[in-house]
């Protein structure tokens, strides 16, 4: 196995004797001392290093010990994400992985203290394993692992009662747990037999409500966190906005090196959705070439209000047929409704929701869009812009708060209504331009709303306040000082 797979796919253990390690350990000590940039040892392979540049040094200076493969974990302090960093040596080469720290993993240990089992929901490749694996190295006694998708690990679940109860004092990671969605209702006899907290991590793909088979609810027994690709709030340092917006938030692409290889790895993630994928989740048969039609109508009304009928007309089927594609789509975390905010008015409001293709990498490959100038010169720039603002933003808003949009018959119009319950508390306006035109709909929605928090988002421009109150707002300054702060 090459060591670029592994980097890849983040997930693959590795095995060393413990001789091995020991030399891994001293042989660290070493280099480390050498350079004079050991600083401290968290764990007993973890250490923090003053300078991420010492790296290659250590790379260099360790590659020609008799090891043949090896990973060793490293916490740069001076890296502005404060990142784990993954050193492989294979044979004659090296590699450093930057292992980035989601915003989700803390709120998931609190979640492990509080609740028998915690589900891990998103799409396939978005970092759930990864996840779950570096939250189980910070138990004490070591988590067992079970793909669901691999016959082996299935075969261990023939009796899945009294395998799950002879392992009851370790935690279980449950991946791709929709493969046998019975298991739902056997797991609420092993937690109600034991009860415990922090007893189970299952990881979905799909929905739980749209899996074929699923019975049991688990309600009072677990927790559901949905993880979505990486959010602008998470990159690393060396990536900014505008490559995570034409790559999207998945890691294999958006880490990628090459923007070729990026491309090649959307393009055979989206056709393996369209081909297997959505079948395999939810245990439903899909026509590939209506679900591929279907992808390519959302990449063009991308940001539109939907419209079932006119979609059903341009690929031949039904309507009912459509908005069940749809609702798949959605329950296999890969596109959004966004709904109309209903305010207690007698003005004529648009009631149908906008549907957005979720990952921004994921539109653009549809549209075969693979490079910024062919981005910026595309008819889909204003709502490709738009669409990745709104998953931003739905992706880090504040619990308790509810994402719409706002428009009427007459013309009022809002992009993004933030609201809690029934109240709106910001209305915000997406504009690709630096040099925003704010339009009487966009005023007049402020006045229907009522809204004490009014900005427009666009790319790069410092913010400032116009005349009316409305905060013109670049994304990142928007996103790290002003969408916390909503209450």
């Amino acid at each position: 196995m090459g060591c670029s797979t592994i980097m890849l796919n983040g997930n693959t253990d590795c095995y060393q004797p413990a001789e091995q390690k020991c030399r891994l350990n001293r042989g660290l000590l070493e280099v480390c001392n050498e350079f004079n940039q050991a600083v401290g040892i968290r764990t007993k392979n973890l250490w923090i290093l003053k300078d991420k540049d010492v790296l290659q040094q250590m790379a260099k200076k360790i590659l020609y010990r008799p090891w043949t493969l090896i990973k060793c974990n490293v916490v740069c302090s001076n890296h502005p994400c404060k990142s784990k960093v993954s050193l492989w040596i294979y044979k004659d080469d090296y590699y450093i992985c930057y292992m980035i720290t989601r915003t989700l993993q803390a709120d998931i240990s609190r979640l492990l203290k509080g609740f028998p089992a915690v589900c891990i929901l998103g799409p396939r490749q978005v970092g759930k394993t990864t996840l779950a694996k570096t939250l189980a190295d910070t138990f004490k006694k070591k988590a067992l692992y079970l793909d669901l998708e691999n016959p082996l690990d299935k075969r261990r679940l023939t009796d899945a009662f009294t395998f799950l109860t002879d392992n009851a004092d370790r935690c279980i990671i449950l991946d791709e747990i929709q493969v046998m969605p019975h298991l739902f209702a056997v797991l609420r006899s092993v937690i109600d037999a034991n009860r415990r907290n922090g007893k189970f991590i299952l990881l979905g793909s799909a929905s739980p409500e749209l899996v074929k088979g699923v019975s049991e609810s688990l309600a009072g027994r677990i927790a559901y966190r949905e993880l979505t690709p990486l959010n602008v709030l998470e990159l690393p340092h060396n990536i900014d906005k505008r490559k995570h917006w034409l790559r999207g938030g998945f890691p294999p692409s958006l880490l990628n090196r090459s923007e070729a290889m990026a491309t090649e790895w959307m393009n055979g993630f989206t056709r393996s959705y369209i081909e297997r994928d959505l079948s395999v989740l939810f245990g439903v048969e899909f026509t590939a070439s209506i679900t591929a039609k279907l992808l390519s109508m959302l990449a063009h009304t991308h940001g539109q209000v939907w419209n079932a009928e006119m979609i059903s007309r341009s690929i031949g089927i039904t309507a009912p047929t459509v908005n069940r594609y749809i609702d798949y789509l959605q329950g296999a975390y890969l596109i959004h409704r966004l709904q109309p905010f209903h305010i207690n008015t007698k003005k004529r409001l648009v009631k149908a929701p906008k549907i957005y293709i979720r990952d921004s990498g994921m539109l653009h490959a549809i549209s075969s869009i693979n490079k910024m100038n062919a981005l910026k010169g595309h008819p889909l720039v204003g709502n490709s812009w738009e669409g990745y603002v709104v998953e931003q933003v739905l992706q880090a808003m504040p619990a308790g708060l509810q994402l719409y949009y706002y428009r009427t018959q007459a013309g009022a119009e809002c992009d993004m209504v933030i609201a809690r319950g029934v109240n709106a508390i910001a209305s915000i306006e997406v504009k690709l331009s630096n040099a925003p035109v704010i339009s009487k709909g966009n005023y007049q929605s402020i006045a229907d709303l009522k809204t004490n928090k009014n900005f427009v988002i666009v790319p790069d421009i410092e913010s400032y306040k116009t005349a009316s109150g409305i905060l013109i707002c670049n994304f990142i300054d928007f996103m790290h000082n002003h969408l916390p702060k909503l209450k």
